[in-house]
């Protein structure tokens, strides 16, 4: 504090009695129990976790960018045969959920209960262990959480792709991711226009083969049987929904295969014989009606 001009004038500093001064730095703990095999956690492990997490960012960022993730296919409401899956790191809780004791009226304890526990005591697992043994066969509470936690999730993703797998398997659905790498491979042999794999780009789609004989009686049997409203009078079918279309068919299957399909079904296609007889076809119509769509060919 100085009261004028003086260039000599002694200056008092006035503290305030409510601030504590520092009577000494921060002392760091003792790591002499742990020689050569511990250091200060403030700056110098902490900087090396930093630098590490760094460079795997950046290794992140550059495989996104090298490799984006592909858009799956438009919503399509219409797609009964959707099978919904979570991503690939819930797929243990969705399999936990399948249960009879976790779902339903006890689906509480399938949603908060179990999950609260499970998360709750890798939580908790820093203090009700706190020894200080870094040997992981030395530090049971934490180890056996741990081990516990990954073996459940282990087997219950396992258990649900195993699921998953079998009922593509049943219902015959070849799944999107799939589809769309084989959409590619066909893309560029047929073309060679070497479209990038993934990045969610518009596809060239192939084209449809000519609808053929659209004059024969058989068409206008086709638009009362019940392939229409799955395959569309364009017979087209719905792709998004994994249902063919019928333009070519007569490449793949012969009349009496077709005959087959109608009255026995294939895939998740059930059997049509008896609601095309109630909606007042004859044997007559179905038989030239599969005659009819093993002419469609694509040449």
């Amino acid at each position: 504090m100085a009261h004028g001009h003086k260039s000599d004038e002694k200056i008092v500093y006035v503290g305030d009695s409510r601030v504590r001064a520092k009577s000494s730095r921060l002392q760091q703990p003792d790591f002499s129990a742990y020689p050569g095999k511990s250091e200060v956690f403030i700056p110098n492990f902490l900087l090396k976790e930093w630098m590490v997490a760094v460079v795997v960012l950046v290794g992140i960022l550059v495989l996104v960018m090298s490799d984006p993730a592909p858009l799956g296919y438009p919503a399509d409401p219409t797609n009964t045969q959707f099978i919904p899956m979570p991503d690939w790191y819930f797929l243990f809780l969705y399999q936990l959920l399948k249960y009879p004791y976790t779902s339903n009226q006890f689906v509480v304890l399938g949603t908060v209960i179990v999950p609260g526990i499970a998360f709750g005591g890798l939580l908790l697992a820093p203090f009700l262990d706190t020894g200080k043994e870094r040997r992981f066969y030395r530090r049971p509470i934490a180890s056996t959480l741990m081990g516990l936690s990954l073996v459940a999730c282990t087997y219950l993703t396992i258990v649900s792709w195993h699921h998953y797998e079998l009922e593509l398997k049943e219902k015959n659905i070849i799944p999107e991711h799939i589809k769309r790498e084989e959409e590619l491979h066909a893309n560029k042999g047929k073309e060679g226009s070497g479209q990038g794999a993934g990045g969610g780009g518009q596809q060239k789609k192939a084209a449809a083969p000519a609808l053929v004989a659209a004059d024969d009686p058989a068409a206008e049997i086709y638009k009362k049987a019940t392939c229409v409203q799955c395959h569309g009078g364009d017979l087209k079918g719905m792709p998004n929904a994994g249902i063919p279309m019928l333009l070519g068919i007569g490449d793949k299957h012969s009349k009496d295969e077709i005959l087959g399909i109608i009255k026995n079904g294939q895939g998740g296609m059930s059997p049509q014989y008896d609601a095309n007889i109630k909606k007042g076809l004859t044997d007559a119509d179905i038989d030239k009606l599969a005659e009819w769509l093993a002419k469609q060919k694509k040449s």
